[in-house]
């Protein structure tokens, strides 16, 4: 029985250091967890009594008896699934995401997490990280990275098209590396100016600044639109530069309703495209290509205490985050 130290949420949404035990199974992996990112969707479990966190990077410190892909000292991470039948359909097509019983963050093993000090799981669900990706750049690659990732490559974005993202934060700033090294043209949204010059350097083609506009003015239409703002954009800005046939991907939680303009999706046979995550193959190219092009969020560190989880939390709850949290086994 292995004890590590876990953080949690709580009902009055303050960060519960606490312990838990757990067995090492045949077909499971003990990570001691160096680096963990800090996702939003962790902000929308704060006030549950679970584990938090779920972008981890860490080393192998033990491995199960039928573990074969694993061993001790192998630098590795993981993300938002961590399990699944493994015989539906979805399994076995390499749609696991999508499988019945999937095991998703907040809605399964509550008791850990990567806001921790170890953490188990099955070898099926962590990751080679390669060596040229240092950890604290890895972690928020699992979720936030994957997330961006799979929207650009398992819809059919080619290299010649025209890809906006609406938004340069946590997943914003990725998507706009991972679709420029695509080869895509790519076209940023943002409210003002201020990150301009930043995106151009991620690599950016436009940059639109939104806010007061009547009319967005783009140099052509756009191919897939990528939205990765905590809020929905004003849809009577976008829809008008969406080339026909065009794909708008709405990437981040919200609990509200998607209220958008009928007639524009007719008239131009425009697509709107739910994206989870990723699934493992396609996670397993993503930190592939991140490293063979030096992909790298922008980060921000605190420790992996009670005062540092908080303090990233809140940070990241006012928006001020630039442009992912990682906090840091201490």
């Amino acid at each position: 029985m292995v004890e590590f130290t876990i953080f949690k949420g709580s009902k009055q949404g303050k960060i519960i250091k606490s312990t838990t035990q757990k067995e090492l199974k045949p077909d499971e992996v003990l990570i001691k967890v160096t680096h963990s990112g800090v996702c939003g969707t962790d902000e929308h479990y704060k006030h549950t009594d679970m584990a938090l966190g779920h972008e981890g990077a860490g080393v192998v410190e033990e491995v199960g008896s039928s573990v074969k892909n694993f061993r001790q000292g192998d630098s590795v991470g993981w993300g938002y699934q961590t399990g699944s039948c493994g015989h539906c359909k979805q399994c076995l097509t390499g749609h696991e995401t999508m499988c019945a019983e999937r095991q998703m963050y907040g809605y399964a093993n509550h008791d850990q997490g990567s806001f921790s000090s170890k953490a188990i799981w099955k070898a099926d669900y962590i990751y080679n990280i390669p060596s040229s990706i240092p950890r604290e750049y890895a972690a928020p690659l699992m979720c936030g990275g994957a997330t961006v990732f799979n929207a650009l490559h398992s819809f059919n974005v080619k290299a010649t098209d025209r890809v906006g993202i609406i938004g340069v934060g946590g997943l914003g700033h990725l998507a706009i590396q991972f679709a420029s090294k695509m080869g895509c043209q790519v076209v940023v949204f943002s409210s003002t100016d201020n990150k301009k010059d930043e995106a151009l350097k991620l690599g950016a083609d436009e940059f639109i600044a939104t806010k007061g506009a009547k009319e967005l003015r783009v140099s052509s239409t756009i191919d897939h639109l990528l939205v990765t703002t905590s809020f929905q954009p004003d849809w009577k800005q976008f829809l008008p530069i969406m080339a026909p046939g065009g794909t708008i991907y709405p990437l981040t939680v919200s609990p509200e309703d998607l209220k958008i303009p009928y007639m524009p999706i007719l008239a131009g046979e425009l697509k709107i495209q739910g994206s989870l995550v990723a699934a493992r193959q396609v996670h397993r190219e993503m930190l592939s290509f991140a490293a063979h092009h030096q992909i790298r969020p922008i980060i921000e560190q605190f420790p992996m205490t009670v005062e540092g989880i908080e303090e990233s939390m809140k940070k990241l709850e006012d928006g001020k985050m630039r442009y992912r949290g990682v906090v840091v086994a201490q």
